[in-house]
């Protein structure tokens, strides 16, 4: 390829309002332009990148014995209605009715599609286990788009189904796309860990989330400081809540106290001489359910001071609206009488849910929902009774963090892959199928699998993991090119020009590897560091300084090192430099 043939769309500027750095060189390095909020277009460069994940990925799927298909994006409602999500999914789904007033969703997931395609098919017992999957368009109507395609509303996955007679052959297949998911985040050279994990909206009995660190990641991770063995065990920060929760004794009597100067917790804390961990807040947010006037009626949530809610976790919660909508002060006042800071549990008549955190306290400080005026000395059971509990805060990174068997590194993390068994969550509303020759007298209930990969973010997570001051490092095998050649002011020397041109040829026919030759009329500074931020990791320099002496300039991007190779043998140590790494 010719970059005077090329799109090649590099800034030099970093956009306004790109805070993740995936972000700031996608759009530097011309992968992607935003075309609206969360909506973006692959240009070539990005494009070349996304296809040879995707042909990774199907070669791994092909070798489990998946086969590839085609869903539409746009689905009937009924589908979603039939299986509940019409109402469960949130406003995350977006619904529109076609001419006839049909209603329609646009797919974020495939489950209810695939599940009735299969089960309609004329079937027997033998086909099974059969695994399906497609590379495909999904769209999530995201409140708040936001890192570029690291949180999207349109993006690209690796969605797969598979079906079986019964759990065994679902666990084995289970088992065999756990390493086939570890095959295909190795070879693109992703640093990952795997973590246990709630189903969540999609459901089903049991899922793991495979995990990349990345500085910008939205959820956190414990890791072992001394892993036991080679596959590092981790945990997603849910913290597990004990079966039974058992509030400390109570050792202050409860008092109410009036502050009517102070306006935050932390005036609060200064004024009384309190630790943070002994004051709890209160948030009022909608809940799920709506009233006859199709208002949402609400719920408070406790947690402590120093704690903030996790929106990954509240999403897991069916009682609670998402996206997470908090009430205003006014309707605040509204309902208490108190300024926010002022809320508190006790007597506040809305349900309650509970961080399992602030269930174990004692002694504790809380708004009365009264004007200036503070309870001290509050204490379960005696004061108020005990109401649901979850797990609602998010772990910081100052938190420390131990388990039973190790101390756990806290880290930031983003998911990249999520595979799931659902059981018959899916195919219970559709037919069974036949032990033999259709006949339903023999029917036999299928066991059901999912298993996704989010193609367009892992992109971006693979720039957050590789990159430098100059641009992105790509992994040789996804680099959009794997070689760049720059011939040095090829239109002033007719020398540069025709060996620049031999060599690309040669190569193209002696490798067959992606090759970009920079035939642009740019000062050398501009080549070199357009090539450099769009990350092809082998250049070759062209010189007449160099072929003065019959030697071009060999660059590894990701070591930043020149090397002067002979002509006479650049080919045989480039075939041993990039087609055998």
């Amino acid at each position: 390829m010719r970059t005077s043939q090329y799109l090649l769309a590099t800034l030099k500027e970093v956009p306004k309002n790109c805070k993740a750095i995936s972000h700031q060189l996608m759009l530097r390095a011309g992968l992607i332009r935003q075309v609206s909020s969360g909506l973006y277009t692959w240009l070539p460069t990005g494009l070349r990148v996304l296809r040879k994940i995707e042909n990774i990925i199907r070669e791994e799927m092909s070798k489990i014995g998946a086969i590839e298909i085609a869903m539409p994006i746009v689905q009937p409602a009924r589908l979603w209605k039939k299986s509940g999500r019409w109402t469960g999914y949130g406003t995350e789904l977006l619904r529109f009715k076609n001419r006839n007033n049909q209603e329609f969703v646009l797919g974020p997931t495939h489950e209810e599609m695939v599940s009735e395609i299969i089960c309609k098919e004329t079937m027997l017992y033998k086909q099974f286990p059969l695994i399906v999957y497609q590379i495909h368009t999904k769209y999530r109507d995201e409140a708040r788009p936001r890192s570029g395609v690291i949180r999207a509303r349109e993006f690209i996955m690796k969605d797969g189904y598979s079906f079986h007679i019964n759990q065994k052959s679902l666990q084995n297949t289970y088992n065999d796309m756990y390493q086939t998911y570890h095959t295909i985040f190795n070879r693109i050279g992703l640093n990952f860990c795997v973590v246990q994990a709630e189903p969540g909206r999609i459901g089903g009995i049991l899922s793991h989330e495979f995990q990349a660190y990345s500085e910008n990641g939205e959820d956190s991770i414990a890791v072992p400081m001394i892993p036991e063995n080679n596959l590092i065990d981790c945990q997603l920060l849910n913290d597990v809540i004990p079966i039974k929760i058992q509030p400390k004794t109570a050792v202050e009597t409860m008092q109410l106290i009036a502050a009517p100067h102070i306006s935050s917790v932390e005036e609060l804390i200064n004024q009384f001489n309190l630790s943070i961990h002994q004051v709890v807040k209160t948030i009022i947010v909608r809940a799920k359910n709506k009233h006859i006037n199709n208002d949402y009626s609400l719920l408070g949530l406790v947690i402590r001071a120093d704690h903030q809610i996790s929106l990954k976790k509240i999403a897991m919660i069916p009682q609670i609206h998402t996206p997470l909508s908090c009430i205003e002060p006014e309707e605040i006042q509204i309902i208490t009488g108190a300024q926010p800071n002022l809320l508190g549990p006790i007597n506040l008549s809305i349900p309650l849910i509970v961080d399992y955190t602030v269930a174990k306290m004692n002694d504790f400080v809380a708004g009365s929902n009264m004007s200036g005026k503070y309870f001290f000395g509050v204490n379960w059971n005696r004061d108020m009774l005990f109401s649901k509990v979850a797990d609602l805060h998010e772990v910081l990174h100052h938190n420390s963090y131990t388990n039973k068997k190790n101390i756990l590194s806290i880290h930031n993390c983003i998911e990249i892959g999520h595979i799931f068994q659902l059981g018959q969550k899916y195919l219970n509303l559709n037919t069974n199928y036949s032990q033999k020759n259709n006949e339903r007298k023999h029917n036999f209930s299928m066991e059901m699998g999912c298993y996704g990969i989010g193609i367009t973010r892992i992109i971006a997570v693979i720039i957050e993991q590789n990159y430098d001051k100059n641009g992105i490092l790509w992994p040789d095998v996804i680099a959009p090119f794997k070689l760049a050649i720059i011939p040095i002011d090829m239109y002033r020397s007719v020398n540069v020009r025709s060996i620049a041109e031999k060599i690309y040829t040669q190569l193209l026919s002696a490798i067959g590897i992606d090759i970009l030759i920079d035939d642009r009329k740019e000062y050398p500074g501009t080549m070199f560091s357009d090539i450099d931020l769009i990350g092809i990791p082998h250049i070759l320099i062209i010189s007449d300084r160099s072929l003065a002496n019959q030697e071009v300039e060999y660059k590894y991007r990701k070591k930043n090192e020149i090397k002067k190779i002979k002509l006479e043998m650049l080919i045989r140590y480039l075939i041993e430099k990039i087609v055998s790494s």
